[in-house]
């Protein structure tokens, strides 16, 4: 391992989220900054993608607002981060699924796992 890599790995705290996946919908709580008040703040959206490894990962999350499609990537060990949440698992046959950026309405439903 690089001189580098080992020094990031020490310095950076590794949280624990519940394992999720491209297609499943999940609620991420997170932090946010006022002046000098904090306050928890959700997204919930369904995952398209996750990207990255072990410190520099990341994962993208979309949902619709008021007919607009809004997306956001959230750094997997990003301190802002409280907890994530999942809610529906999705049976998708991709890792990343940009495909439903286009898609709206009915078409845009994933369909679930069964447990």
């Amino acid at each position: 391992m690089d001189i580098l890599q080992e020094i990031n790995a020490e310095l950076t705290e590794i949280k624990q989220h519940p394992s999720f996946k491209a297609g499943d919908e999940i609620t991420v709580y997170y932090k946010v900054k006022e002046g000098k008040k904090e306050r928890t703040q959700f997204f919930k959206g369904v995952v398209l993608q996750r990207r990255g490894e072990k410190n520099t990962e990341t994962f993208t999350i979309r949902k619709v607002s008021n007919g607009i499609g809004v997306e956001r990537i959230f750094p997997t060990n990003s301190p802002i981060i409280e907890k994530i949440s999942i809610e529906k698992e999705g049976k998708v046959r991709r890792a990343r699924i940009f495909y439903m950026r286009e898609r709206f309405g009915k078409s845009a439903r994933i369909k679930q796992k069964k447990r």
